[in-house]
């Protein structure tokens, strides 16, 4: 008796996949070259740039207006500027949301009252008001609340009960004034961004921290804000370079060591405008750019352990702990560059 023979069974033919065309993309791409290519021919054929006068031949031994020392002077005072008013706005920042989630009604309004007040007020014209404050009064000092009239009270001519007094043109001028402004300003919306990361952490993570017996600081500090960080960072990285361009408004309160008021002060000498602002405008992104790769940096550091990635590296942890293995840096791929 003979055995049925099987047949094989014929294998399919390979799909001939043929790609999508997307004639749009193309057709953006030469707009996009085009005005590319017009861009960069405005730039270096047109004599109005004066590309010479920006780098090398405004000053003697062949100096640009940009490496002048007043215009350097300009760019430490920008940079100290935005340090300033970024520390007095992180730290006055993270007092106002702590009112601002404060169960006490009364803390909670005054620091609603302060957020809705400096973020209503443009920055210039606050940078303005604080240039002018001097006008209220004459010195302004530390002491004894109604020092005059507690010594005509007493019979006693000339009397001072202040332990420690400035003149307001000195205090409330120039940079201090320019930087009290951008501070308190930046407070408000840093306010905000603290609120809305301490907000972004679940409750439950409090509830069991002060259920094990930390207090309401240790809750914040080692529990919370640790978490918050990651949605803290972002934000804050780009107030800080919004900062840096929003010094260029103390020029006209005026505060003289600040690099738009140095570059407006060699346009008004030379009657050359459009290079000057060009000036201004390279420094400005050469500024932006080295905070934008510090921001990218820090950000990944604070983004640790979340996405994709972080995912994928809590899961090896959890594994190699249960297996009883240590975990190495090169195993999580934290090691790796």
């Amino acid at each position: 008796m003979t055995q049925p023979t099987q047949t094989e069974r014929a294998r399919p033919e390979a799909i001939k996949a043929v790609p999508v065309r997307h004639p749009g993309r193309w057709v953006a791409i030469a707009v996009l070259a085009v005005l590319g290519a017009m861009f960069l021919h405005l730039i270096f054929t047109n004599s109005g740039f004066r590309w010479s006068f920006i780098f090398l031949e405004y000053a003697e031994g062949k100096r640009g207006v940009m490496f002048t020392e007043p215009v350097l002077e300009g760019l430490r005072g920008t940079i100290l500027l935005t340090l300033f008013s970024m520390v007095i706005g992180i730290v006055l920042g993270i007092i106002i949301a702590i009112m601002r989630l404060s169960p006490n009604k009364v803390l909670s309004s005054v620091a609603w009252a302060y957020t809705w007040f400096f973020r209503a007020v443009p920055r210039l014209v606050l940078a303005i008001i604080f240039g002018n404050l001097n006008i209220l009064w004459t010195r302004i000092g530390f002491g004894l609340p109604f020092d005059k009239q507690i010594g005509a009270l007493f019979g006693i001519d000339n009397f001072d009960g202040q332990i420690f007094s400035i003149r307001s043109t000195d205090l409330l001028a120039g940079f201090v004034a320019g930087m009290i402004a951008l501070g308190l300003s930046e407070a408000a919306y840093m306010a905000e961004i603290v609120r809305a990361g301490i907000q972004s952490i679940d409750e439950g993570q409090s509830e069991a921290a002060v259920a094990l017996g930390m207090s309401r600081s240790q809750v914040l500090r080692r529990v919370v804000l640790p978490q918050a960080m990651r949605v803290i960072v972002p934000p804050t990285g780009n107030e800080v370079i919004a900062m840096v361009k929003d010094t260029s408004l103390v020029a006209y309160v005026p505060v003289t060591t600040e690099l738009f008021f140095q570059l407006q002060q060699v346009q008004a000498r030379t009657f050359v405008v459009l290079p000057c602002l060009v000036a201004a405008l390279i420094w400005y992104l050469i500024i932006c750019s080295v905070l934008m790769v510090v921001q990218h940096f820090v950000e990944r550091h604070f983004g640790k352990g979340y996405g994709a990635a972080g995912k994928a590296r809590q899961r090896l942890r959890a594994i190699q702990v249960e297996q009883g293995g240590r975990v190495t840096p090169t195993d999580t791929g934290e090691g790796t560059p």
